[in-house]
């Protein structure tokens, strides 16, 4: 029977480090998210033109709703698709 220190790795065991998630409009101070600039918005969308959640871009939650609405918006006058096959 093994004992504990008897127990050796080929490699060494990976450690992910996961860096922490900021909400980007804290820390830039910016109050205000303007749905006419498109460019600005793919920032939060995927290939396929759906909006990212919270979990994958860190925003916090009331950054979320205003990026929410104004990617509608955006949609809405036709400055960003509702779908499409590649977006970026």
């Amino acid at each position: 029977m093994a004992q504990q220190n008897d127990i050796k790795y080929i490699a060494p065991v990976a450690v992910d480090i996961k860096k922490k998630k900021y909400c980007r409009f804290k820390k830039s101070g910016i109050k205000y998210i303007d749905f006419k600039d498109p460019e600005f918005l793919k920032k939060f969308l995927n290939e396929q033109g759906k909006i990212l959640p919270r979990r994958i871009t860190g925003n916090s939650l009331k950054y979320q709703r205003r990026v929410a609405q104004a990617v509608k918006r955006a949609r809405h006058l036709a400055l960003l698709p509702y779908v499409t096959d590649m977006l970026k």
